[in-house]
């Protein structure tokens, strides 16, 4: 058993030696992402919004970028109408977050210099990080509706739905993607644009505002909000091989 996990542990080492010898790449990089972004929250009706970040990028090696990064974005969602929300709730969230997160890019495990294939696989990753997200909602807070199309009898006709317009919650974000990298005439990425999936976890209840009680109201899920998003990074700073 002690031979086969010293086998593979010099395997992997060869393999991730190969996968990175003799590749040149720059330090640092700076970037923007456009955003077509949805919320998930106690709110069943979601709009869809556009979405901007900004990145600062620290390459610790040519395929495990780690990132600072700047979001500002709108979630909204329910209605004034009962076919939109049954108590007449209604959202919009204009928010900002910072996190910082790491990806983590396949080129850093396989050896692709003699592969077509593995060569267009090196570029997909996968990554996660932690964050705080700032909300910022305008909130319709009192229930319009009552019985049959609202609340079913157990509040007054005034009822007024708890939580806050202004509030910071931790995030964490899933993030998967491709990256597509430009090289400059000394083979070195210099510009890279980038297609990726991000699911952000939002731990708390600020996201759309409402914190009903789930004895009430059906509460007991995660707030969420996923990012479509294409990106541009451009890189620079010393060259490290």
């Amino acid at each position: 058993m002690k031979k086969l996990i010293l086998l593979f542990v010099f395997v992997f080492s060869f393999v991730l030696a190969k996968a990175q010898m003799g590749y040149n790449y720059k330090q640092f990089g700076i970037g923007l992402d456009v955003n077509y972004e949805r919320g998930y929250t106690n709110v069943n009706r979601q709009d869809e919004h556009i979405g901007a970040n900004i990145n600062f990028i620290y390459n610790y090696s040519p395929y495990i970028p780690v990132t600072a990064e700047l979001q500002f974005g709108t979630l909204s969602g329910g209605g004034l109408i009962p076919s939109k929300d049954r108590y007449g709730r209604q959202y919009k969230n204009n928010y900002e977050a910072f996190l910082v997160h790491a990806d983590f890019q396949l080129g850093e495990v396989i050896d692709y210099s003699q592969s077509g294939i593995l060569n267009i696989l090196k570029n997909f990753y996968f990554g996660s990080g932690v964050g705080f997200v700032f909300n910022n909602n305008i909130v319709q807070r009192y229930n319009i509706y009552y019985g049959e199309n609202g609340l079913p009898y157990f509040g007054p006709a005034t009822y007024r739905f708890p939580g806050s317009d202004n509030s910071i919650n931790m995030i964490v974000p899933l993030r998967f993607g491709y990256e597509f990298k430009l090289y400059n005439y000394y083979n070195e990425p210099y510009i890279a644009i980038d297609l990726g999936y991000v699911h952000n976890l939002v731990f708390g209840e600020g996201l759309d505002g409402y914190d009903d009680p789930s004895s009430k109201f059906k509460n007991n899920a995660t707030n969420q909000y996923r990012q479509v998003q294409i990106g541009i990074k451009f890189y620079f700073g010393n060259i490290t091989s």
